[in-house]
């Protein structure tokens, strides 16, 4: 056995997205793995990155692979590419356990993640991994591997989750989270990542798609200030911290990865990037001043009260051709109960001015909100249409684990997913939850009725086929000709016949 940890990206995304992973959604860096092994590698510790998604490994040949390297640990890493993703990502990370344990039963592993840190007693129980992750991950990684050459006792790892006697489980000291994140989350692994595979989501090379090789995703905080009830972004770190890198190290980053790699395509991970103007001020102003930063295709995300207009042109310098914000709901009684007050003007405003700016928009709105009903989820599909955001994204409001929505359906007995896959927004069993007036079925088969009725709108057709030119309209026809299938709407769909047909006997 050697003494190298395997740092595993773990896949499934066939049960995650069904068809749409195939070609248009994006196969990201994954930056836990990275921050997590960049650790490890300041300290010493011999690893190795296995990033199956990107690979394409199915979780036995991932699982042959990770046997014959024969390591001291391996980490699974299922944080996924955003925090709501961590839960559907379990999807691969528990099989890919599973086939582990069947060639090569006798290697630790070690499972890390948004949804293990939330529910790290229900994670044991439900996996075959020998210890559960409570926080980010990188200080019990480390000092596992330590109690596994013999350097530090089990029982003080901190962080650590495992199984005691008698089906108990045992808890370990509470790890802190990492304070300099230039120094201990860095993440300056990229050497040791299939760089040639990573690629872009379809829509932020809209009127340029073969511009979505290379691609790179880079963070410049973590965590974020606000409670929205529906987001579990502070699931690993117990708190809601603020987290800065410096300006400088993310200015260096995106030359590194331009020069080294000749990516121009990036995303800004953070879920706040537009929030604190000295702060991304700071990191724009570098951008701008690369001698490349013309060439930059770089998104982000903000929220419509943190965008100031008078700094939208830097973002622009800056490289920033796409801001994703959190408009959620055209319902203002909506909108309140999720914690997101500002009003219908200041949405128009703010998604006028950033285009203005020639920065495009794209747009996430949830319907089934506590307080939707179908007359509400209405009103945010006619705000979306009236907006006409270059892109959007249609959600469901999901129990993430870790999130107030998750606290309040355990709570008030509402139905959950039955499956980890259940809690992606695109797979076929796909549950999300009721409303105070209206069934999950209801929810879903607006949401996906609404994506269509978005993507065939004339429209909004022709503003894209003028902005970005006529085969990106074309592509995007083609994108909504896929109907994603739907467990719950099937089921809807028969008890509506068997009711027709009952009144017809």
């Amino acid at each position: 056995m050697s003494k190298s940890i395997v740092v595993v990206n773990p896949g499934g995304r066939d049960k995650i997205y069904q068809s749409l992973g195939n070609e248009l959604t994006a196969i990201e860096p994954p930056l836990w793995v990275r921050l997590i092994s960049g650790y490890l590698l300041d300290r010493e510790v011999p690893i190795i990155i296995l990033d199956t998604e990107a690979e394409q490994l199915g979780s036995v040949a991932a699982a042959s692979r990770i046997a014959e390297l024969n390591p001291l640990l391996v980490l699974v890493v299922a944080f996924g590419h955003q925090p709501s993703a961590s839960t559907q990502t379990m999807v691969g990370a528990s099989q890919l356990i599973t086939d582990l344990k069947q060639q090569c039963a006798s290697v630790p592993t070690l499972l890390i993640g948004g949804h293990v840190s939330a529910l790290p007693e229900e994670t044991l129980q439900l996996t075959q991994a020998d210890y559960a992750c409570q926080g980010e991950g990188t200080i019990t990684s480390f000092e596992l591997w330590q109690s596994l050459n013999g350097k530090l006792p089990l029982a003080e790892v901190r962080g650590l989750v495992r199984r005691g006697e008698n089906g108990t489980v045992v808890y370990g000291p509470k790890a802190p989270i990492s304070e300099d994140l230039d120094a201990d989350l860095h993440g300056n692994v990229w050497h040791l990542l299939p760089m040639a595979k990573y690629r872009a989501h379809n829509w932020q090379c809209f009127g340029d798609l073969g511009a979505r090789q290379p691609y790179a995703s880079i963070y410049t905080t973590l965590g974020c200030p606000y409670r929205c009830v529906f987001c579990c972004i502070n699931a690993p770190f117990d708190s809601n911290r603020y987290r800065k890198r410096s300006p400088e190290a993310v200015v260096e980053e995106v030359a590194h990865l331009y020069h080294t790699y000749g990516v121009k395509t990036f995303k800004i991970i953070d879920e706040m990037f537009v929030l604190q103007k000295r702060h991304y001020e700071a990191i724009c102003e570098g951008l701008a001043a690369l001698p490349f930063a013309a060439e930059l295709n770089i998104w982000a995300y903000a929220r419509v009260d943190t965008v100031r207009d008078d700094t939208l042109p830097l973002l622009r310098k800056a490289g920033i051709r796409w801001l994703a914000l959190g408009i959620e709901s055209g319902s203002e009684v909506v909108r309140d109960g999720a914690k997101k007050s500002f009003s219908q003007d200041d949405i128009r405003h703010i998604v006028k001015s950033i285009q203005a700016a020639d920065i495009s928009v794209i747009g996430n709105f949830i319907f089934g909100l506590p307080d939707d009903d179908e007359n509400a989820m209405q009103q945010t599909l006619d705000l979306a249409l009236e907006l006409q955001c270059e892109f959007v994204n249609l959600y469901c409001a999901m129990a993430y684990p870790g999130s107030g929505l998750y606290v309040q359906a355990k709570t008030l007995g509402w139905e959950l997913p039955k499956t980890w896959s259940g809690f992606s927004q695109h797979s076929y069993d796909c549950q999300p939850l009721p409303t105070n007036h209206i069934s999950a079925a209801t929810v879903l088969k607006f949401r996906d009725d609404a994506f269509h009725r978005y993507f065939s709108d004339e429209p909004y057709l022709q503003m894209v086929a003028q902005k970005f030119g006529p085969e990106t309209r074309a592509h995007i026809e083609e994108m909504a000709s896929t109907r994603l299938k739907r467990r719950l709407t099937e089921q809807q769909a028969q008890q509506i016949d068997v009711r027709v047909l009952a009144t017809l006997l």
